[in-house]
């Protein structure tokens, strides 16, 4: 695959060729491993595991009564869990070691917590596929939930175990990471930092409708990771806020 150029306006020209990559897995590994890195890592780490904590215990009356809701109002779990692709701390392998990539899942899976949103046999004959504007498999209740991205509050528990981060890259699903990742040639660098409930992505964009929506994000993604510190971090934590009251970008 070619260089992927710029697909949105205000972002940074990001032209990376697939030759290009490993350079770059390297030089950001490399990068995350002096004393400052290590020191900004865990004063993040910190931040996270406090506001996990104290959103855990200000939104627990929210978050029992979305429980009640989606008992209520359909059949099945009240939860949703999901296998993810999360953090990729591996040096690239060289092409010699990489001829197994379909079992290169591209970072550590592990196990995401949402409210169920969807009907139990949302894709049952379908498979893995991208919710959909008015998607018909999402109930009454879930439309609600996901308008205020209230049925990602869960995912705090995710934060607690270390899996995710308040802010960060969203996670994907295996299959359709595998399948973003042969078309998308930076894809892969996001997964250089731990996912996150939100992220730069989520408070400039919409939900993912097609490829260039993705792209779009990848490139938001990119620029967090590049300039990420505790200042961003609590900067893009703080415009979450607006934009799940005013249902931005959501549907």
């Amino acid at each position: 695959m070619s260089g992927v150029r710029r697909s949105h306006p205000s972002l940074p020209a990001i032209e990376l060729e697939p030759s290009l990559l490993r350079q770059h897995y390297r030089d950001w590994s490399q990068a995350g491993t002096n004393d400052a890195s290590r020191s900004s890592e865990w004063a993040r780490r910190g931040i996270n595991l406090l506001f996990a904590l104290i959103a855990i215990i200000v939104t627990l009356p929210v978050m029992m009564l979305v429980a009640v809701l989606v008992w209520l109002t359909s059949r099945g779990p009240v939860l949703y869990t999901q296998v993810r692709i999360g953090l990729d701390r591996r040096f690239p392998a060289t092409d010699t070691q990489n001829h197994r990539r379909e079992h290169d899942l591209g970072g550590q899976p592990f196990t995401i917590y949402k409210f169920r949103t969807m009907r139990v046999d949302a894709e049952q004959g379908s498979g893995a596929v991208w919710a959909q504007q008015r998607d018909p498999r999402v109930t009454a209740v879930g439309g609600l939930l996901r308008q205020y991205r209230l049925d990602e509050l869960p995912q705090l528990l995710n934060v607690l175990k270390g899996e995710m981060n308040i802010v960060g890259p969203r996670p994907e699903r295996p299959t359709i990471f595998a399948e973003l990742r042969e078309h998308i040639a930076e894809y892969p660098l996001r997964q250089r930092a731990r996912p996150g409930i939100t992220g730069l992505a989520q408070i400039n964009h919409h939900y993912d409708r097609s490829l260039d929506d993705v792209r779009t994000k990848v490139h938001y993604d990119l620029e967090y990771i590049r300039r990420q510190s505790l200042a961003e971090h609590l900067r893009i934590m703080l415009k979450t806020v607006p934009v799940g009251l005013l249902r931005r970008g959501a549907w």
